[in-house]
């Protein structure tokens, strides 16, 4: 079983790491794998390269095993909509569970992706929870936890997609805006992002 976790990851930072090694540990996941998008449907463009922050990601997770940088969607010059990128794994891949990972901030406009009801045929969708956020209780989204819905998280293993499973997290209070915002000030982001990633932002001089 292979988790999916995609972003813009502008820079990746401490809690992107730490909620990646949580859900494989939870699910017990052969890997996670974190794909930076090249043109993201729903956020305004990196400020980094597609080239920096591949490296970045590559840096930070160099020496965690489980954790794995894919970099398709830096190769498609298209926009990166999720259910492109697993159609590509699946042909890859074959029935093998896949997870796609996201925030409960994400899953609430889920229905607002490209595709969007294209994913469950493809995956399962784990939320990712915190304090605070709280699942839909009406409209497309809503009626998708209400059917297909799980609390055991082995019911995962028994298809290859279909499910969505609400697990807790790490509460890290982390985001790159802030990570960006604090280079930009001349202040140290240094704990919030992990040090291969923060060896090279200091190096190259990126988002000062």
């Amino acid at each position: 079983m292979i988790g999916i976790f995609g972003g813009t990851f502008d820079p990746v930072h401490t809690g992107h790491v730490r909620v990646a090694l949580d859900i494989r540990q939870d699910l017990a996941l052969d890997e996670v794998r974190l794909i930076p998008c090249n043109v993201s449907p729903h956020r305004c463009a990196p400020l980094a390269s597609g080239a920096q922050r591949l490296a970045m990601l590559q840096a930070a997770i160099q020496d965690e095993a489980g954790l794995r940088v894919d970099d398709r969607e830096l190769r498609r010059a298209a926009p990166s909509y999720t259910v492109d990128t697993l159609l590509s794994l699946r042909a890859e891949l074959g029935d093998i569970p896949l997870c796609l990972m996201m925030g409960m901030d994400s899953f609430q406009a889920l229905n607002t992706w490209h595709r969007w009801r294209d994913i469950m045929t493809l995956a399962h969708i784990v939320v990712m929870t915190r304090p605070g956020w709280l699942p839909p209780t009406q409209g497309e989204v809503a009626m998708l936890v209400e059917q297909h819905g799980v609390y055991d998280p082995t019911l995962l293993r028994g298809t290859s997609a279909g499910h969505v499973f609400l697990r807790p997290v790490s509460q890290l209070d982390i985001s790159a805006s802030r990570v960006r915002a604090c280079i930009r000030e001349g202040k140290s982001a240094r704990y919030w992002v992990p040090d291969g990633a923060w060896g090279m932002i200091e190096k190259e001089g990126i988002y000062r």
